[in-house]
């Protein structure tokens, strides 16, 4: 079995998103995910993190079946397109919120230093602008040292040569704690830089 398996899923709202669909990963392999706008996408990404329920099909990650379990009991990251920072927390309190470490303010600050945004610690998510506020969420997600971590166009909001440190930051820490990736995306340069597998929705 495969570290992580999307299993025969099928889908639908009104209509059928996909059919049957199925795909997998080894631990430190990444994903991009290419499509059309309502293609499902952003769908999947719900579906393994347990923010939709399954309609047809199973899901493995790291040897269980997590298909009915929780999404708070999965340990995986996702980044949100909107973010879903907790606004009422500093940034450096949404980042320590998801650390479990003794030592949790300053594992913290070295994940805000390496995304720049450390001089924004004691800033609320309403101070910030929409690069500042992503590269947050982004902090957090990474904080939980999840089993597996989707991100929903991760750096979308954010300026050509910042998209790119930023971008590198991630790569990086994903090989060193070889983590899985799946990533929504419309950056051909994303699917370049992971090097990852990629499916097409139509």
């Amino acid at each position: 079995m495969s570290y992580f398996e999307f299993k025969n899923l099928s889908f639908a709202y009104e209509k059928a998103l996909f059919n049957n669909l199925s795909f997998s990963l080894e631990k430190s392999e990444k994903l991009c995910i290419l499509g059309q706008s309502g293609s499902g996408k952003s769908t999947i990404l719900k579906l393994i993190a347990g923010f939709e329920e399954i309609q047809e099909g199973e899901i493995f990650l790291d040897g269980i079946n997590i298909t009915k379990i929780p999404a708070h009991k999965r340990n995986i990251g996702f980044l949100f397109q909107d973010y879903a920072l907790f606004p009422h927390l500093k940034a450096i309190e949404n980042v320590t919120f998801a650390i479990k470490e003794a030592n949790k303010k300053q594992i913290a600050m070295d994940i805000l230093t390496s995304l720049e945004i450390s001089n924004l610690a004691n800033a609320y998510p309403k101070t910030l602008s929409g690069g500042q506020q992503q590269r947050l969420a982004l902090a957090r997600c990474i904080a939980q040292k999840p089993k597996l971590l989707l991100l929903d166009e991760p750096f979308c909001a954010l300026d050509a040569n910042l998209r790119s440190s930023i971008r590198t930051f991630v790569l990086d820490y994903l090989n060193k704690l070889n983590i899985a990736c799946i990533m929504v995306t419309h950056d051909l340069a994303d699917v370049k830089a992971f090097n990852s597998k990629l499916l097409k929705l139509d």
